[in-house]
């Protein structure tokens, strides 16, 4: 209990109406590890915001209960935090949980996103980034979440709609002693989808023709050659890599290690796309790392993620030779 004393439901209360209006429907999370719990409120605004409501959610968070909120308001009437219930994008996010402090500064430096509207400390050297934003459509958000991720390392799994953040003001329980949820404003200003200016990672068409080329008259190819093909063509209809590594290691049981195969099929491919496409090095190195680095163990990852995008280099290098 000597830890509430830490808890500022007046951080928490500013931070929630700078972000929703009182009418709005949104999601409060309550999650614990020991024994492990999640309890979920969907509310109002202005009924969260009542003293009383705000005090138990303090005395939850001082026994241990680590406290979320969504970051986009759900539909008036909704029972569930499913993307279904999301009425609108109100922020895009970015959650920055390794090298937090390089990420951040190469983000406040960079000319290809706006200001962020609050910058959340989680926890040391570890951040949460939102930007505030208007008519962007739904089916836009999570492609813009994951350039986000893939752009400046951000955690992949942070990219759906109705995903949770924490909240300012609150104890990160995480951790003994428990750190407190910090935030500041850098701006309040709003932002549109044509601020985002990020490159996306998907291949043009032409280009993939161009280096699968055409069939031979025999449509004699091995597997392997087919594959490749194969990947080049689902990656350039913006098929998910994750979804293309699963199917390609089922339709190649064959192999001795399938996903092994797969996975390193769809991202040679993809590295060799965006090389192509004009992303620098350290970009696609970014990207593969994580991509998969929830699969792979994280030195083994990056030192994977350079191995795989020499490799596409070379490639690339001996086809200009030829």
């Amino acid at each position: 209990m000597q830890r509430r004393e830490w808890i500022d439901i007046g951080i928490a209360s500013d931070f929630l109406n700078r972000s929703f209006a009182p009418s709005e429907t949104i999601a409060i999370v309550l999650r614990r590890t020991s024994p492990a719990t999640i309890a979920q409120r969907i509310v109002t605004l202005d009924h969260l915001l009542q003293p009383r409501y705000l005090g138990w959610i303090a005395h939850e968070n001082a026994t241990g209960a680590n406290v979320y909120f969504a970051a986009n308001p759900l539909t008036s009437g909704s029972r569930q935090r499913t993307k279904e219930s999301i009425a609108e994008v109100r922020h895009l996010y970015l959650d920055l949980d390794t090298d937090g402090e390089a990420k951040l500064a190469a983000l406040r430096i960079s000319n290809s996103v706006p200001i962020p509207t609050a910058i959340v400390s989680t926890s040391p050297g570890k951040y949460q980034v939102l930007w505030r934003v208007e008519s962007i459509p739904l089916e836009q958000q999570e492609s813009l979440l994951k350039l986000l991720a893939m752009t400046f390392g951000g955690d992949p799994a942070c990219t759906d709609r109705n995903r949770v953040l924490r909240l300012p003001g609150f104890l990160n329980q995480k951790y003994s002693p428990a750190h407190v949820v910090a935030v500041e404003y850098p701006t309040l200003s709003v932002s549109h989808s044509e601020d985002f200016k990020l490159p996306y990672p998907v291949p043009n068409r032409e280009l993939v023709r161009g280096l699968i080329g055409p069939l031979k008259p025999t449509g004699k190819h091995s597997h392997s050659e087919s594959d490749w093909a194969g990947v080049f063509g689902e990656l350039a209809r913006g098929k998910d890599p994750f979804k293309l590594t699963r199917t390609l290691a089922e339709r190649r049981s064959d192999k001795s290690n399938p996903e092994y195969y797969a996975a390193r099929t769809v991202d040679l491919a993809s590295a060799w796309l965006w090389l192509k496409d004009g992303f620098p090095m350290a970009d696609v190195v970014t990207m593969l790392q994580v991509r998969r680095r929830f699969q792979i163990p994280d030195k083994v990852c990056s030192a994977r993620a350079h191995e795989i995008a020499f490799t596409a280099q070379r490639m690339i290098a001996r086809k200009k030779i030829a």
